[in-house]
C-alpha cells in the first residue's frame, strides 16, 4: 500500500468544507432511520424521545471514545421481546418498568467493559461462545413472530408491499438504496395504506410543530411513588438484563466492522473497552428517560463503505440532526399515525431475519452439533424459550414473599444455556474457542441484527 492509499491518507483526504460535511450528516441520519423510529413504532415507546437520546448517546459514545470511532448509536431490536414480554401491547402504564430493565441490561455492559479492560476480549469471549448465544437470537425472532402475522393480517395488500420493496432493495439495489431497505419499506407502504384508507391523519393535523421530546410518564423516574410494583420491576430486570448478552456480542462485530472499512484497529484503540462503555452509558440514559436501548448502527458502518468519508466529526453532526427532528411533534405524529398492516409487513421481514441471524452464528462458527453437549445447550435453549412463551401463563411465576417474579422464556433459556455451557463436560478446546474469539474480534461480525445493518461484504 503506498502513502497514497494508506488509511491516514484516505482519512486526511475526507477533511470536508461545512456545507458538505452538513449533507453526508443527514445522510448518515437517514441511513439509520428507518429502523431507530420501527423500534419506538413496535414498542409503544414514544419516537421524539428515542430520537433524542439516539443523538444524545451517539454524542456520549463519541466523547467516550476519544471522538475516534465513526459510529451511530441507534435503537437495538434485540430488546423489542423484552419490551413485548413487560408490556405486550405497548401499555403505557408497564412500559417503563420495561425500561428500567433495558437500563439494568446496560450495567452489564460496564462489566463487560471493565472485564476487557482487566482480562482482554478473549478470555471473557470463552464463556458466552456461539452454542449459547445463537439459539437466543434465533428464540428472539421466533417469538415476535405471531405479533408480526397478527399486524400484517389488518391488511396484507399493504404488508406484502412493505415485505416486497425490502426484498428487492436489499437483493437488487445499489449504493443507498441497499443501505435503507427498512426506510424505503415503510415509505412505499405508508403512501399505499394512505391510499387505501387505512391511515388517519387526524393527530397530524392538530400536532404542534415544535415541542419537548421527553414524557414525565414514559421515564424510569416516574414509577417510584405509592404505586411502585416491586414484583412487577423485578420481573422486568430478570427479564429483560439476559438479552444483553446478545447485543453486547453484536457490539463487538459492528466496532470490528467499523475497523475493516475504516483499515483502523479501533479494538485496540481506543479499545473494546471504551467503545463498551460509551454504548452501555448511552443505552442506561435513553432507558432512563423512556427511549429504546442503543446500539452501534451498521446502516451508518455501510455509508461508512459508500462515501469513504470516515471523519466521525460527519457522525457528530447527524446525531445532532436527529436531536433537531426529536423536537418536532409533528413528525412523531406521522409516524404514530402509521398503520398495523405497515408494522407488520416490515416487522415479519425483520423478525425473520433476526432468527436467521442466530442459525448464520451457529453456522459461521462451525459449531459441532455432533456433539451431544452442544446439541442439549442448543435445544435447552430453544425449548424453554418458546415453550415457556407460549404456555398459557407466558411465563414461569415464582412467588417470593410479598412480591411475585415472573420469568420470561427468553430469561430462562438464557440462564439455563449458560449454565449448561460452563458445567457440561466436552467442551471445546482452549485453541479452538481462542479461534472462534479472535474471528469475533479482528474480522466481520460474527452476529448482526441485519435490519440494524448491511453485512459489508453485501454492500
Amino acid at each position: 500500500m503506498g502513502a497514497k492509499d494508506s488509511p491516514d491518507a484516505i482519512y486526511d483526504a475526507r477533511k470536508l468544507g461545512a456545507p458538505k460535511m452538513a449533507i453526508f450528516g443527514l445522510q448518515h441520519m437517514f441511513a439509520m432511520f428507518g429502523a431507530t423510529i420501527l423500534v419506538p413504532v413496535l414498542t409503544g415507546l414514544p419516537v421524539s424521545t428515542t430520537l433524542l437520546f439516539a443523538g444524545v448517546g451517539t454524542l456520549l459514545f463519541h466523547l467516550l471514545s476519544k471522538g475516534k470511532v465513526p459510529a451511530f448509536l441507534g435503537s437495538s431490536f434485540a430488546f423489542i421481546a423484552g419490551y413485548a414480554a413487560i408490556a405486550p401491547n405497548g401499555e403505557a402504564d408497564l412500559l417503563p418498568y420495561a425500561c428500567l430493565g433495558v437500563a439494568c441490561s446496560g450495567l452489564l455492559y460496564l462489566v463487560l467493559s471493565a472485564l476487557f479492560k482487566v482480562f482482554g476480549p478473549k478470555r471473557v469471549m470463552r464463556f458466552f461462545p456461539p452454542v449459547v448465544t445463537g439459539p437466543i437470537v434465533i428464540a428472539i425472532g421466533l417469538i415476535l413472530a405471531s405479533s408480526a402475522i397478527g399486524n400484517a393480517s389488518t391488511n396484507w395488500l399493504v404488508a406484502i408491499v412493505a415485505i416486497a420493496v425490502i426484498v428487492v432493495c436489499n437483493i437488487w439495489g445499489r449504493g443507498m438504496i441497499k443501505i435503507i431497505p427498512i426506510l424505503l419499506g415503510v415509505v412505499a407502504a405508508y403512501v399505499v395504506a394512505a391510499l387505501v384508507g387505512e391511515v388517519d391523519f387526524t393527530s397530524v393535523v392538530e400536532a404542534p410543530w415544535i415541542g419537548l421530546p421527553v414524557q414525565w410518564d414514559s421515564t424510569v423516574f416516574s414509577l417510584f411513588g405509592a404505586n411502585f410494583d416491586a414484583g412487577l420491576a423485578l420481573t422486568a430486570v430478570i427479564t429483560i438484563m439476559p438479552l444483553a448478552l446478545a447485543t453486547m456480542i453484536e457490539h463487538i462485530g459492528d466496532v470490528s466492522a467499523i475497523s475493516s472499512t475504516c483499515n483502523r484497529n479501533y479494538i485496540a484503540e481506543p479499545g473494546l473497552h471504551r467503545t463498551l462503555l460509551g454504548d452501555g452509558l448511552a443505552t442506561i440514559l435513553a432507558s432512563l428517560f423512556g427511549a429504546p436501548a442503543n446500539t452501534t448502527y451498521g446502516e451508518n458502518t455501510g455509508v461508512l463503505a459508500l462515501t469513504r468519508v470516515f471523519d466521525p466529526r460527519v457522525i457528530r453532526i447527524a446525531a445532532c440532526f436527529a436531536i433537531v427532528f426529536s423536537f418536532c411533534p409533528k413528525f412523531e405524529a406521522v409516524i404514530g399515525a402509521m398503520p398495523a398492516c405497515v408494522i407488520g409487513g416490515v416487522s415479519l421481514v425483520l423478525y425473520g431475519m433476526i432468527s436467521a441471524v442466530g442459525i448464520r452464528n451457529l453456522v459461521e462458527n462451525h459449531v459441532d452439533f455432533m456433539k451431544s453437549r452442544n446439541v442439549l445447550v442448543t435445544a435447552l435453549i430453544l425449548v424453554l424459550s418458546l415453550g415457556i412463551a407460549y404456555s398459557a401463563a407466558g411465563a414461569i411465576v415464582i412467588p417470593a414473599g410479598a412480591i411475585t417474579i415472573s420469568l420470561s422464556g427468553l430469561a430462562v433459556g438464557s440462564l439455563v444455556g449458560i449454565v449448561l455451557n460452563m458445567v457440561l463436560p466436552g467442551k471445546d478446546g482452549d485453541e479452538a474457542e481462542t479461534h472462534q474469539v479472535s474471528e469475533l474480534v479482528e474480522e466481520e461480525p460474527e452476529m448482526r441484527f441485519p435490519l440494524e445493518g448491511t453485512p459489508l461484504k453485501e454492500v
